[in-house]
């Protein structure tokens, strides 16, 4: 008679292989349709990507996460990775709030009531790493050294704490540390053999990585707090190349303050420019996360034109802060060497230096059509006005939105352009800045009355010349919603994809 455990193992598998036959797989990746959703959940934890053919993140996405599920699958695992078509399965892509491509959900035991965001990265590491997390204790019992050496090998970061006393309460500190983290592989040990091989002397915490140092050993207090900052200081290089697989892991993280090396691959001195960069990173770990982007790659061009730069323009260095809203800051100088970056990075955490405002220059004929071009060098000179009532669509280039409403706004225009009191007038808010209003979607519309009192009115009613019309004749009172320049909302910031549904699986760019 087979042992009980054995009889378990192999009734499990013949469980999932009897599920499984009736679903499609593309390289270890379940299909699944609404009609084989819930039949997958019965014995599998599944991660699920929504996805739409013609979407490039899922495109980029995809070998990562087929590599994650053939590794899960060949291990025998219960947890299986799956994908749905949003685009044909419209019904379950509604149910579960799919609103842009990819989006990734955890169903965990079977339960599809309540799936868990996936939110880590996008490498196949990256994704069995937060699945074993999420099924598994927070941290995995290394019985030896040959155990410590697999971890480490398998993660480009690993966090692995050497305890003898698993009641000390540091060892208590890292074990809740493990359980907050989603994103990178936890181990405990206290073997002998362990402690030998990676030189530590006494209980302690050490990160293991596949850059820069090699790895970090622990020196803070003995609480969750500080072991947290340990490792979210430490586990990712200190410059970080933006990529598909990388984005997740630079906007998500702990650190909100970001410059950006915009660097052409391509030029005879990438390696000096780039070692420059490096070597100005290493006295603000924890506090500025420093980034490169290759400014040749044409998937990071929207990047470039987000911050107002043209290829030829680069190197450049820009820095960002994604607090509470969008800011953007330029050093004075084109100089890159390590000191240049370091002082200007050491200012800005000083408070010595003033945001950057993006403008192009003031056309000859910006006043010669009935829809007057504003830049951010004449905005407020126009729709301050005291004397006349300003109307402004804020636009994108490249939103569709922005280009239905073009014909009707140029309509509108035309009918008011010989009214003396209000004035029709469109920006282009990918070129233009400007510190008294903040767009966070295209097209916005707001409405500057005549005054001195400095209103602004958002205009959320129709948009057709009827609706604009009996907006401006209403005095701005009809579908607006007013409110004082100072008490303006400024925490939601620029989008740099439209709400199109074919722009939105871009969600997670800059």
């Amino acid at each position: 008679m087979l042992p009980s455990a054995v009889l378990v193992v192999v009734f499990s598998l013949l469980g999932g292989c009897l599920v499984r036959a009736d679903i499609p797989e593309e390289n270890d990746v379940l299909v699944l349709k609404k009609d084989t959703f819930d039949k997958a959940l019965e014995n599998n934890d599944l991660l699920v990507e929504f996805y739409a053919p013609w979407c490039g993140h899922c495109k980029a996405l995809a070998p990562e996460y087929e590599k994650a599920a053939k590794t899960l699958k060949e291990e025998g695992s219960t947890i299986r990775l799956a994908k749905v078509d949003a685009t044909e399965e419209s019904e379950l892509a509604q149910e579960y709030g799919v609103r842009g491509y990819p989006t990734i959900k955890f169903f965990k035991n079977g339960d599809k009531s309540s799936p868990k965001e996936y939110t880590a990265g996008r490498e196949a590491a990256d994704f069995i790493n937060w699945l074993k997390k999420r099924t598994g204790p927070a941290a995995a019992t290394l019985a030896d050294d040959a155990a410590v050496a697999a971890l480490i090998e398998a993660s480009d970061v690993a966090v692995i704490g050497f305890f003898k006393d698993a009641e000390c309460d540091l060892a208590k500190a890292f074990l809740q540390a493990a359980e907050s983290v989603d994103d990178v592989p936890f181990g405990i040990t206290s073997s002998d053999a362990a402690f030998s091989k990676y030189d530590v002397e006494k209980d302690n915490i050490v990160l293991f990585k596949k850059f820069d140092e090699g790895r970090n050993n622990y020196e803070g207090e003995a609480t969750k707090e500080q072991v947290l900052n340990f490792i979210k200081s430490n586990q990712l290089p200190l410059v970080i190349e933006f990529t598909e697989q990388t984005a997740p892991k630079i906007f998500g993280g702990e650190i909100k303050t970001h410059i950006l090396l915009f660097l052409p691959k391509s030029a005879s001195d990438y390696q000096d420019k780039l070692d420059n960069f490096k070597k100005a990173a290493t006295s603000f770990k924890g506090k500025i996360l420093f980034i490169f982007i290759d400014s040749d790659h044409t998937d990071n061009q929207r990047i470039l034109e987000f911050f107002g730069l043209k290829k030829e323009e680069c190197p450049a260095v820009r820095l960002i802060t994604l607090e509470e809203e969008m800011t953007k800051y330029k050093p004075e100088t084109d100089d890159l060497s390590a000191d240049k970056i370091k002082d200007f990075c050491e200012r800005f955490l000083d408070g010595k230096v003033k945001p950057h405002l993006m403008s192009q220059d003031v056309p000859e004929d910006w006043d010669k059509n009935p829809v007057k071009v504003l830049v951010g060098k004449n905005f407020e000179e126009v729709a301050f006005d005291e004397e006349k009532s300003v109307f402004i669509e804020f636009y994108a280039p490249w939103c569709g939105h922005c280009k239905q409403l073009a014909p009707i706004w140029d309509q509108l225009g035309e009918k008011f352009k010989d009214n003396k009191n209000i004035v029709i007038a469109k920006m282009d808010s990918t070129a233009n800045e400007i510190e008294a209003v903040k767009i966070h979607s295209f097209p916005t519309l707001k409405y500057f009355p005549a005054g001195t009192d400095k209103k602004v009115v958002d205009y959320n009613g129709e948009r057709t010349l009827d609706g604009f019309s009996n907006f401006l004749t209403s005095g701005g009172q009809d579908g607006a919603e007013n409110e004082d320049l100072e008490d303006l909302e400024e925490a939601d910031e620029p989008d740099l994809e439209d709400d199109d549904e074919d722009d939105q699986h871009k969600k997670d760019e800059l």
